[in-house]
């Protein structure tokens, strides 16, 4: 991984350095910022390579940006990006003149090798997630990507909650094990992007599969959000997805866990986390903060799965902490 912050260095080598190592090298893009505002420049940087593509996070002061002609030329990568806007606001201005704004939790998709120019919309300055995905060797129709100018994905609000859903999922795949084979992960990204810009048809074998890979990530992050309702089910989460329950189960099916013992899993392990870290809840307020339905139902099915009482988690949480 490669990370790279600003506050190791003197405040007026910060905005330099960062033109130089993040800005030219790193992503081919020229950036400006007032003489008079460098002094109170500061920028955070992290890099990983995952299953083939880079995985980049950005928080920085201010400043503007712009991919031109000769940028390009210059740094060319043939790449399809993902961008993710993780706070604040950034504004884009395409190179057929379009202006969007990307807001928290948005993203937008375009190919590395189109002009742009961007900011930040807000004081907040630039904090980002970006994915950029190397078109060469992989199963994609690279032309169909060549000319992507930047754009927001807002259009189908189905297919940007499927995207959201698998870039949180790489992510967080890529922060617990960045050892971890995510290639496949990938591909399905790429592939969902490229759809959401209509550059592949819906029909493919490959479109398909990364629908299933999507709609899987997003159905999680439902069980996630909402495991402390007791009446979570797979016609509310199939409802919330716009699938039939036929299709939900079938998403579930190649994982080796059905959906009601994907939610018991999940549900199970908020609970220990809950029995180790707040001890002040009584077990049945954490059953209850669990999505049982009962204390019976909820010993029974933590018996089968651990061996054991949740009593005898908390005990032991609380021996070692003492």
């Amino acid at each position: 991984m490669l990370t790279f912050s600003t506050d190791d260095l003197r405040p007026h080598e910060r905005f330099d350095y960062w033109c130089e190592v993040r800005a030219r090298n790193l992503f081919g893009v020229t950036i400006s910022l007032q003489k008079d505002e460098r002094q109170h420049f500061r920028g955070q940087f992290a890099a990983l390579p995952i299953g083939g593509a880079t995985l980049s996070q950005m928080q920085a002061s201010p400043y503007s940006v712009s991919r031109s002609a000769g940028d390009i030329s210059r740094t060319s990568s043939g790449s399809l990006c993902i961008y993710q806007q993780t706070g604040g606001a950034s504004w884009f201005n395409t190179q057929n003149g379009s202006e969007f704004v990307v807001r928290p939790g948005d993203l937008a998709i375009s190919h590395t090798d189109v002009p742009y120019l961007t900011r930040p919309a807000t004081a907040h300055g630039f904090d980002l997630r970006v994915l950029k995905i190397p078109l060469a060797g992989r199963d994609i129709p690279t032309r169909s990507a060549l000319h992507l100018a930047p754009s927001p994905l807002h259009d189908d609000p189905r297919l940007s909650m499927v995207i959201s859903a698998s870039f949180a999922a790489l992510t967080a795949e890529a922060a617990k094990n960045p050892e971890a084979d995510c290639d496949a992960a990938i591909s399905h990204l790429a592939q969902l992007a490229l759809l959401a810009r209509g550059s592949v048809p819906a029909s493919s074998t490959s479109t398909r599969a990364a629908l299933r890979f999507g709609f899987l990530q997003a159905a999680r992050d439902i069980l996630a959000r909402d495991l402390h309702k007791p009446g979570l089910s797979p016609a509310s989460v199939a409802a919330s997805l716009g699938i039939s329950v036929r299709q939900l189960h079938i998403l579930f099916e190649p994982t080796g866990e059905s959906f009601s013992r994907t939610l018991i899993a999940m549900r199970l392990a908020e609970a220990c986390r809950l029995l180790r870290s707040a001890p002040a809840l009584t077990v049945t307020d954490i059953a209850h903060a669990c999505g049982f339905d009962s204390l019976a139902t909820f010993y029974r099915v933590f018996r089968s799965a651990h061996g054991t009482t949740p009593g005898d988690i908390r005990a032991a949480a609380l021996r070692d902490n003492s």
